[in-house]
């Protein structure tokens, strides 16, 4: 219900605002787009998709969104087909044609949004309140026929090319095995949940060459029996750090969190609580810079696809560390080792402690909106509002994932050292997609 109401309530506000023969107007509109995007968000953690998963519905619906404004765009914007791996070609659109290229990109990527994971139907009744608004604002049936078809087109061709990243096979594949054995990851309370995706470095990469591209030295060797061995050390850095966490460090471990469902548990009660994941986060900031500086419609578009294309690409470098080294968590060490009973600021998520996804992805994504916005970016982050959470303001992107890196360590869930070298990795990959991807003409 929420989601229709939040569909209804962009139609009926659009139409309180215009007449009834301005549709190109209306779908010029970029907050339009991000508006789409919010509602995939919003699709996205209703269904308790965890953070890596939900990357690749964002990556997958972006780029379908970019290639319609390429197509329909092509003296401003170049296709992804021949710098993606294995996109080959996307159709252009017939010549002659009568076709809302605004309209189709919205169209396609709520196509791809939902059907790379979700039952088909899941954004149903917002895709048809876009069409609706096409018709009750004077857009012709031929021109709306001929836009539905191009969507139809592109997402078709985007969605074959998802059937080839692995993401089938590795539902399949085998199980994490948990080994108590000294510094090995197991799973953390209070759901004790299973290890989250640990096939996920055997996703197809887009832009760099294999998830062993941007290697981080290796994480200090477990050792809780030397007290002046770096890991130890760590290990009471983190201890003493949460246990005396100052009101605005727990405000930014709160304000990064990005749990998509958080367990909570009051005696023989449990009952989750949702947000955006951490990626969901980075495309509403996507969406709160687009506006700020008022970008057009195609400029939106081609924001969300660069950044949720290097937000993808690290997450899988980073997932490629984790379950190579499957290091235990803070949490973990401090209760078998030094306390018992503490806890961490933030609940511990089902996977290994280095390296760190937030921070890699974070930085990833700041590189990418660095190159499309510009370094030294002010703006005012939204984001957690609708979840009670105050809003933050930056001086730019790469000040915003320079904050992460000290959330999750303020949060107890990751180590100081290896906050600061996920950050490292996630600015290489980032930088290394802006570097390799040619989108817009002007850029050659």
């Amino acid at each position: 219900m929420k989601n229709i109401l939040f569909a209804a309530s962009i139609a009926l506000a659009l139409t309180a605002c215009h007449s009834k023969s301005d549709y190109d107007k209306i779908f010029k509109d970029p907050i339009l787009y991000s508006n789409t995007v919010h509602q995939l968000n919003t699709v996205v953690m209703g269904n308790n998709f965890g953070p890596i998963v939900a990357s690749r519905n964002y990556m997958y619906a972006a780029v379908a969104g970019y290639e319609v404004i390429a197509g329909g765009y092509p003296d401003q914007y170049r296709s992804l087909a021949g710098q993606l791996h294995g996109l080959t070609a996307v159709p252009a659109p017939p010549p002659g044609q009568s076709i809302s290229f605004e309209l189709a990109s919205l169209l396609a990527y709520c196509k791809l949004g939902e059907a790379v994971t979700f039952p088909e139907g899941s954004m149903k009744e917002y895709v048809d309140s876009l069409k609706n608004m096409a018709t009750d604002h004077g857009m012709s049936s031929a021109t709306l026929s001929n836009t539905i078809a191009y969507a139809d087109t592109v997402a078709s061709v985007i969605m074959k090319w998802s059937k080839g990243d692995n993401y089938a096979r590795t539902r399949g594949a085998s199980e994490y095995s948990v080994k108590d054995s000294p510094g090995r990851w197991v799973p953390t309370p209070p759901a004790y949940a299973p290890a989250m995706e640990p096939h996920w470095r055997e996703i197809r990469t887009l832009v760099i060459d294999s998830p062993r591209q941007f290697l981080p030295p290796p994480p200090y060797p477990f050792n809780m029996t030397d007290k002046n061995s770096p890991y130890y050390q760590q290990v009471k850095l983190s201890e003493n750090v949460d246990d005396s966490l100052s009101p605005e460090q727990a405000q930014i471990a709160d304000f990064w969190d990005d749990n998509p469902f958080k367990l909570n548990v009051s005696g023989h009660l449990m009952f989750g609580t949702k947000k955006f994941s951490p990626g969901g986060h980075w495309m509403s900031i996507v969406g709160i810079a687009a506006q700020k500086s008022g970008a057009d419609f195609p400029k939106t578009v081609y924001a969300y696809a660069k950044t949720a294309i290097a937000l993808f690409d690290s997450f899988i470098q980073c997932w490629n560390i984790k379950y190579t080294y499957n290091t235990l968590r803070p949490e973990t060490a401090i209760n078998k080792y030094l306390d018992p009973n503490w806890r961490p600021h933030l609940q511990t998520p089902p996977f290994p402690e280095y390296t760190c996804g937030h921070c890699t992805i974070s930085a990833s994504s700041a590189e990418a909106l660095t190159s499309v916005f510009g370094d030294h970016f002010a703006y005012t982050d939204t984001t957690e509002l609708e979840f009670g959470i105050p809003s933050r303001s930056f001086s730019s992107f790469r000040d915003a994932a320079a904050e992460t890196e000290k959330s999750r360590f303020y949060g107890g869930i990751h180590f100081q050292y290896c906050c600061e070298r996920s950050h490292v990795m996630g600015t290489q990959v980032g930088a290394f997609v802006v570097d390799h991807l040619k989108m817009k003409k002007k850029d050659d």
